[in-house]
């Protein structure tokens, strides 16, 4: 079976304090179907993920916000935490990168606190999806519709209530990215492996061409 996503760039938005789990395990299937990924964040260096309250481990942050735009890539993940997206949508340049995202149609995977970003960039107004229950008021607040459910799906949009959800939001949000590819990667045709003449035959092709020449007159005598 090929890779569903190969050739699609995925930018994953992220700081300091971002769930685990919600990153590391949505970029690994993106990785395995194809995609490239790119870490992005507020600064260089790395960011320090969390595994509920407690510290995590650290991940390299492969560009800024400084570096890149919307338009580099072909869809984003936001992932959760309680501390990442409350950083993120403190900084006019990641509210401001998600908004062109969302101007450009292109799809956007979120989960658990992720939508924060969203409902900061006033993008949520209307919108059905979900997100970790604690903030479904300010889902409502911002004029979002809120549903219980483990994957909601709108429009370009994917989410999920949390990290118990991790099956069902991976198998979706691929679907999702698989539906914009990028027009290139739909019709680039696969490299055949080259047909290999037997030992045996090539041998021979090779003696015909001596003792015959290429246009079949004999030049040596049997």
């Amino acid at each position: 079976m090929g890779k569903k996503l190969k050739g699609l760039r995925v930018a994953v938005l992220a700081a300091d304090g971002f769930e685990q789990v919600e990153l590391t395990r949505p970029v690994k299937k993106l990785k395995k179907e194809g995609a490239t990924i790119d870490i992005v964040s507020i600064r260089p260096g790395s960011i320090r993920g969390m595994n509920l309250l407690l510290p995590g481990k650290k991940v390299r942050v492969d560009t800024t916000l400084r570096e890149v735009k919307a338009a580099d890539y072909d869809a984003l993940l936001l992932p959760g935490g309680f501390v990442n997206p409350d950083l993120l949508r403190q900084s006019t340049l990641a509210v401001e990168f998600v908004t062109d995202f969302e101007r450009l149609g292109r799809p956007i995977a979120v989960i658990c606190h992720g939508p924060w970003v969203l409902a900061s960039a006033e993008l949520v107004r209307g919108r059905r999806l979900t997100s970790w229950p604690g903030i479904r008021d300010d889902i409502h607040n911002a004029g979002g519709l809120w549903e219980d459910a483990a994957v909601v799906r709108d429009e370009n949009w994917v989410s999920s209530r949390g990290p118990h959800d991790l099956p069902e939001f991976e198998k979706a949000m691929v679907a999702l990215f698989a539906e914009h590819l990028p027009v290139e990667a739909k019709t680039r045709v696969p490299e055949r492996p080259s047909k290999r003449w037997p030992r045996w035959l090539a041998g021979g092709m090779a003696l015909a061409a001596l003792r015959y020449g290429l246009r079949g007159r004999r030049l040596i005598g049997a």
